[in-house]
């Protein structure tokens, strides 16, 4: 990241959520300050429910100028029209992902705490790669513990953004971001803030912008 282009915000969906009931929260959270992207994180549901979620979800977030990335479903992802999708090590490899969304489609890849990955996939052409898990979280049983200095790292030799994810939260964050994130992935950080989730964007983006 360079100094003058601020980390922003990648929000991840709730695990489980209602589409339809989950619209109106969504749209206040994003319209809460800058949001870089929603990524849609649905696991063990079939895929008419993942395309529900999209249906509903999606409109909400291109609306609002907020990048559309499906998790996991590259063939969701290409056949909804989605601005993107991400993969994880026991995903679609990336060559397979890039193949099914197209060159004008946004790829990022999961690479956990392995900087030569995260190397490969930037070389093959990834748009982003994602480290983590930086702090404990309750969202997914972690693979592997990352640390600071892989991002001020990363940062320093390559111009391919990364994600850090993992646990962050408001408070916890700024040592990533003066690492050098580009962006930060955060679920339970924002969704449950104690103020609520729009709170918890306005929030973000003060420590993005050094107010906070």
């Amino acid at each position: 990241m360079t100094d003058d282009t601020p980390c922003r915000l990648y929000l991840i969906t709730p695990p489980q959520l209602d589409p339809a009931a989950f619209r109106d929260t969504l749209a206040a959270a994003l319209d809460g300050g800058d949001v870089a992207c929603l990524q849609l994180r649905l696991k063990d549901v079939d895929d008419d429910a993942v395309r529900r979620a999209i249906d509903a979800l999606m409109p909400v977030a291109q609306d609002r100028d907020v990048a559309f990335i499906v998790n996991d479903r590259p063939d969701l992802a290409a056949e909804s029209g989605a601005d993107g999708v991400h993969v994880g090590g026991e995903d679609s490899p990336y060559e397979t992902a890039r193949a099914t969304v197209g060159s004008n489609a946004i790829v990022g890849v999961s690479c956990y705490d392995s900087r030569q990955a995260a190397m490969e996939v930037a070389d093959a052409g990834a748009d982003y790669v994602a480290f983590g898990a930086f702090f404990p979280t309750t969202t997914k049983v972690p693979r592997s513990q990352a640390t600071v200095d892989m991002l001020e790292v990363w940062s320093g030799m390559t111009t391919v953004p990364c994600v850090a994810i993992g646990g962050i939260t408001v408070e916890n964050c700024p040592p990533l971001v003066e690492a050098g994130a580009d962006f930060l992935a955060v679920v339970n950080g924002v969704w449950n803030h104690p103020d609520g989730p729009a709170a918890a964007v306005a929030a973000f983006n003060r420590v993005f912008r050094g107010d906070a």
